[in-house]
């Protein structure tokens, strides 16, 4: 894991890179890799590659980065794991390739000599790289297919810069810091930056799943090699006829166990975020499943929830008994949150409702000296664990007719927001129900929206309110998700999940939480082949419930506590903290964050109910 950059100066009058620029950029980035850094510029001064390292494989210096080809022609810089990096050398060892490390990077280096921009198919793993093809003048720019790892580029017509971080690119002070109306919007809409957007306009997010060429006539369009929406629908047809009911929870454990023990490749020990939920749990007893004899788990606390329901550390602690693990219980208190809530902010790459918990886990991971840590991130939306599984199709079905007769949604939503004023409790999203409601993207804007479209000139400047909604089109943002159109309301939901809010939100959270404790987390639930494998064995479980599923794939299943306890999802204690500290407006003013961001704190207690 660590921290990528770099500068293609692709016009032939635009100047030669400045290793300055390409320095303050990679070096903003310390964090994501204080093991080692590194640089290359190209003989001609055209293209410059930065890289701050965090070793997990090959802890030598072989696996330095920028690296290049055994001829130098390949200039490779790299972010992330290939866990399959192992068989891919193997094979290529046999059509006579010989490799002077042991890293996964110079794996990337030979596939890419051998297959192009098709060795992307060939990865398993969470990635974003660079490769410099010196024989071709251009740079080959891929993202993982669920967008586990960010990279972020800028184009100005004359040069191209790229990293793992919008505010690296920033740092460099050569890109312009006009706003992008359309990542605010999904900001106030979501809680999150919706991809490709930033909060700059010149900046946009590769996305997931895709790779980018650029030549000497600029970027070309990215090209999407991967798409959930794709992968679901296929499940929907041909391939769930090749599993039987009575296979499904053979067919799950099988695949876990394959992406745990994928997930496990490192050449450093690799701990675990421990909650009292189904998925975190389950994947720990996955992880002595497959012959991890030391597991450290460690588990969040806060002296408000003791002896409450949101109180996660004694069932966790009972499902480390269960397993043997090395536990440990981490008291995050209200001063712990004050002196923290600086750095929290000053880490934060794009604004988010979100992370706080991943903050002060990775925080607690790293006391412990780990470098690598699991997570159950990704469960909820692989097994159908948020209550969108169940409303939006609700909605869909009641709502689909009225849905669509002409003014009858902007009738009711007149007549709901007025009618708020002599009933002040009436929740504001129910104005948008017939609006929205009738089709599966309308219902996810209202199910995961904090505020509806026609409420957005009241929390941020109209006009750019009026920009951002026009150029972000959010029903269109989210039916884009859908194409290809998965055949099953639980698919729908799923990819909706997966591609909108777990990749803007919950993946973006961890990296940066995760990252500026200089800690990888990896995610076994958030895998492209496990995607293919279980969408299947889940259609044909039928009524079966998939957290039930999950809970008892590990050979020794999970605690009843934990199997039967009401999901609650991690929950802190922040509204509290925030309504009694006077001093986080003053902390927000003081940070780098632009004033823009003052809103977040204002609404921050309220959107994490409301999410």
């Amino acid at each position: 894991m660590c921290g990528i950059n770099g500068i293609f100066a692709y016009h032939y009058a635009a100047n030669p890179v400045d290793r300055s620029e390409l320095l303050r950029t990679r070096d903003h980035m310390a964090a994501r890799g204080p093991d080692g850094k590194g640089e290359w510029i190209a003989n001609d001064g055209r293209v410059g590659f930065g890289h701050r390292r965090l070793a997990i494989i090959d802890l030598t210096d072989g696996g330095a980065q920028p690296m290049a080809s055994d001829d130098g022609s390949l200039i490779i810089t790299f972010n992330g794991e290939i866990y399959n990096y192992r068989e891919l050398r193997q094979d290529l060892e046999a059509e006579g390739h010989v490799f002077r490390s042991n890293s996964d990077t110079e794996v990337l280096l030979h596939l890419y000599a051998v297959k192009g921009e098709a060795m992307v198919h060939e990865l398993r793993g969470m990635f974003a790289f660079a490769i410099w093809n010196n024989k071709r003048g251009e740079v080959f720019l891929a993202r993982d297919p669920y967008g586990i790892k960010p990279l972020y580029y800028a184009d100005d017509g004359w040069t191209l810069r790229f990293a793992s971080s919008v505010k690296a690119l920033m740092a460099g002070g050569r890109i312009s810091t006009d706003p992008e109306p359309a990542g605010w919007v999904g900001f106030y809409l979501f809680g999150s930056v919706p991809e490709p957007f930033t909060t700059y306009r010149e900046v946009r997010a590769l996305p997931a799943g895709a790779t980018l060429l650029v030549d000497a006539q600029g970027p070309q369009m990215p090209h999407r090699y991967f798409s959930i929406a794709a992968i679901c629908a296929q499940s929907d047809g041909e391939l769930a006829t090749s599993y039987k009911v009575h296979n499904a929870q053979k067919q799950t454990r099988a695949a876990l166990i394959d992406s745990v023990r994928a997930h496990l490749v490192a050449d450093v020990p690799v701990g675990a975020f421990l909650s009292a939920g189904i998925d975190s749990g389950a994947l720990v007893g996955l992880m002595r499943d497959v012959g991890q004899e030391d597991v450290t788990t460690v588990t969040l606390a806060f002296d408000e929830f003791e002896g409450q329901h949101d109180d996660e550390a004694p069932i966790a602690a009972e499902v480390a008994h269960h397993f043997g693990t090395r536990h440990h219980r981490r008291l995050v208190t209200e001063r712990e949150f004050q002196d923290d809530l600086p750095l929290i902010l000053e880490a934060m790459d794009q604004p988010s409702i979100d992370g706080l918990n991943s903050w002060f886990v990775s925080k607690a991971a790293r006391e412990l000296g780990l470098k690598v840590a699991i997570s159950g991130l990704g469960g909820d939306e692989l097994f159908g664990g948020y209550p969108s599984f169940s409303d939006i199709p609700r909605w869909h079905r009641l709502l689909a007719v009225p849905s669509r007769m002409p003014f009858l949604g902007e009738a009711a939503r007149w007549a709901i927001t007025a009618g708020r004023t002599f009933w002040p409790g009436l929740n504001p999203k129910s104005a948008g129900l017939i609006k929205y409601g009738g089709s599966f993207a309308g219902g996810y804007l209202l199910r995961r929206g904090l505020f509806m479209p026609w409420e957005l000139e009241m929390v941020m400047d109209p006009a750019m309110a009026r920009d951002g909604l026009q150029r972000l089109e959010p029903l269109h943002h989210i039916r884009q998700a859908l194409d290809p159109m998965p055949q099953s309301s639980f698919a729908k939901v799923a990819t909706l999940e997966a591609s909108l809010y777990m990749r803007n939100q919950l993946l973006r959270d961890t990296d940066w939480a995760s990252m500026a404790h200089s800690l990888e987390v990896r995610v076994p639930l958030v895998d492209s082949h496990l995607l293919v494998t279980l969408n299947a064995a889940r259609r044909a479980a039928g009524g079966l419930d998939g957290k039930t599923i999950l809970a008892m794939s590990p050979a020794k299943s999970l605690p009843d506590t934990v199997i039967h306890r009401l999901k609650t999802g991690f929950t802190t204690p922040i509204a509290t903290w925030l309504q009694r500290d006077k001093r986080a407006e003053r902390w927000k003013k003081r940070s780098s964050l632009t004033s823009s961001y003052c809103p977040w704190a204002r609404r921050w207690a309220y959107s994490v109910g409301a999410a």
